[in-house]
């Protein structure tokens, strides 16, 4: 059997006194994953720690959770940017979704623009609320963030080993040597000045 691990939410800031804390949900399927009873364990302060789900609530589209170890703000505070995460079955997981993949899945595929020419391969992925960007180091070793969106990225398909890009114009051209940005301002009056 295969697990992988999967990311469900990122804990965000504190929400009132009681140790509750807001989540950047990080899966399709929160109520499954996000289970009162549900353990956890993280690192936290160098050490690890197990939380565990006491309740759920959602609010506005947000998800909010209490753990049962968390009993205040401050200790609520110190765990803002850890990962929760587990291990999920990748055979069942496939079997139910053929066309699903997780994050996991992603690094090390390669990269293909739309018409075929090679861009780069998939070292990592940063999450953001607004979407996730993909990390891809290109074909001259440069560092590019792709929107993980579907109109960028139309296809993954890991059976090939390829994640297809339609990415938007520039983004992965390299600059010239030359042009290394703007020149820096100098004390000289702008025209504007009198």
């Amino acid at each position: 059997m295969s697990t992988l691990d999967v990311i469900v939410a990122t804990i965000g800031r504190a929400h009132g006194l009681r140790g509750e804390v807001a989540l950047i949900v990080r899966t399709d399927q929160p109520r499954e994953r996000l289970q009162p009873g549900t353990v956890f364990t993280v690192e936290a302060a160098g050490r690890p720690r197990s939380l565990t789900v006491g309740s759920t609530r959602t609010q506005q589209d947000r998800w909010y959770v209490h753990f049962d170890e968390v009993a205040d703000r401050s200790d609520a505070e110190s765990l803002r940017g850890i990962d929760l995460q587990i291990g999920v079955d990748a055979q069942q997981e496939s079997d139910e979704d053929p066309d699903a993949w997780y994050p996991s899945q992603l690094q090390g595929l390669r990269v293909e623009h739309i018409d075929g020419r090679e861009l780069g391969t998939v070292v990592g992925i940063e999450h953001y609320p607004a979407q996730d960007l993909l990390i891809v180091r290109t074909t001259d070793r440069r560092r590019v963030q792709l929107p993980l969106v579907e109109e960028l990225v139309p296809e993954v398909d890991l059976e090939a080993g390829v994640v297809l890009a339609d990415p938007p114009g520039g983004l992965f051209d390299a600059l010239p040597e030359d042009e290394q940005g703007p020149e820096p301002e100098t004390s000289a009056p702008s025209r504007t000045q009198r």
